[in-house]
């Protein structure tokens, strides 16, 4: 290894490699204020500054409904704010002693006004961090970041002809293609059909009707299923002839998106369509628990058969790679040194010397994992 390559390596998996003058200061700080570590320094100037991780600040907790609120942070040295319109983060909260993780769609665009970011949250009944975020969290709190990424992204240019179709939270997503197309003055014909169950749910409903009476090329129908009932994709023939055109950015719970993508296929027109999924559709199976090992961590917890082998480690202060949290992207594939391993979506298992996603499998008896 180089010189310049040793300098770097710290740094390197913070801030892309491309970003070389960045990593070799960020590097550099970290090997010569060895064995203190330039956050023991920098924090004491600036919590946001870190040699070691993405942070930021939330700046702002603004409620869109009773349960769902748009939280803005403020991020720390080295976030890149060029992501794609689309895109999700991973948020890291300290918790009673704990880092809890979970990623969330981006609703700002990219290279907001003020270096801001913002993510839309609503609060589930079996959401822990996510009802934190909606109700409990003040302003000020210093929050871990992961590197925006996804694929469910609006291209540049954007096509002409769009439709959106979403459903609850699944709106947030396409609320930063919506306001990327507004900041950059770009107006495609847009059709948004957006489903909620009351009024009071319907997340950015006084904008996306905004937008509706400012902008003759966006049109919205917002579907009330506790009046009108679940939205029929047989009322597309009538409501936008040429849906089968447009490429379609559709979000929101499994079986809407399950439906969508089969009558997409049907019609033959799958490579018009991308999907969002915000949960993980699991088998009727779980792993027999057991004790998990994280090798190179040196930490050990007996948990059972349908916790994820990421929130093990998670619990338990592992800091785990991981990315959507749906068994998609792959970042948290890690290597198992013994023992066995289920896939909680399939029911396959995994074995020693297979690599395993961490977010949707769980321990079938003790394993050890290289993490």
């Amino acid at each position: 290894m180089g010189l310049k390559d040793w300098i770097e390596a710290p740094a390197t998996e913070v801030v892309p490699a491309a970003r070389s003058r960045l990593n070799w200061l960020r590097g550099a700080a970290a090997r010569f204020t060895t064995p203190l570590l330039p956050d023991d320094y920098l924090h004491l100037a600036n919590p946001l500054w870190s040699a070691r991780e993405l942070r930021g600040r939330i700046v702002e907790v603004r409620p869109e409904t009773a349960d769902s609120a748009t939280i803005v942070i403020k991020p720390g040295w080295g976030f890149d704010f060029g992501y794609a319109p689309g895109q999700y983060i991973g948020i890291g909260l300290h918790i009673d002693g704990r880092w809890h993780w979970r990623s969330y769609s981006l609703t700002s665009p990219p290279n907001w006004d003020g270096k801001r970011i913002s993510i839309a949250v609503k609060a589930m009944p079996e959401g822990f961090l996510s009802a934190h975020l909606v109700n409990g969290v003040p302003s000020g709190t210093i929050v871990r970041l992961a590197t925006p990424t996804g694929n469910f992204a609006l291209p540049e240019p954007p096509p002409e002809r769009i439709l959106f179709l979403t459903a609850g939270s699944g709106v947030t997503p396409v609320m930063s293609m919506l306001r990327t197309l507004s900041r950059r003055g770009r107006h495609p014909d847009v059709l948004h059909v957006h489903s909620a169950r009351t009024e009071d749910d319907v997340m950015f409903g006084d904008e996306i009707r905004a937008l509706s009476a400012e902008q003759q090329e966006y049109r919205s129908h917002i579907q009330i299923t506790r009046q009108a009932g679940k939205f029929s994709l047989d009322t597309l023939d009538e409501m936008c002839p040429d849906w089968r055109e447009r490429t379609t950015w559709a979000c929101g719970p499994l079986p809407m998106l399950d439906e969508i993508e089969q009558r997409w296929a049907d019609e033959g027109i799958s490579e018009n369509l991308n999907l969002e999924r915000f949960a993980v559709s699991r088998a009727d199976t779980s792993g027999e628990g057991g004790t998990v090992t994280f090798e190179k961590s040196g930490k050990s917890v007996t948990v059972d058969g349908a916790t994820t082998l990421l929130e093990a480690g998670e619990n338990e202060g592992v800091l785990l790679p991981f990315g959507c949290r749906m068994g998609i992207c792959q970042t948290c594939v890690v290597p198992i040194l013994s023992g066995h391993a289920v896939d909680l979506r399939s029911g396959r298992e995994h074995a020693e010397g297979d690599r395993v996603q961490t977010c949707i499998s769980a321990a079938a008896g003790d394993c050890t994992l290289d993490a």
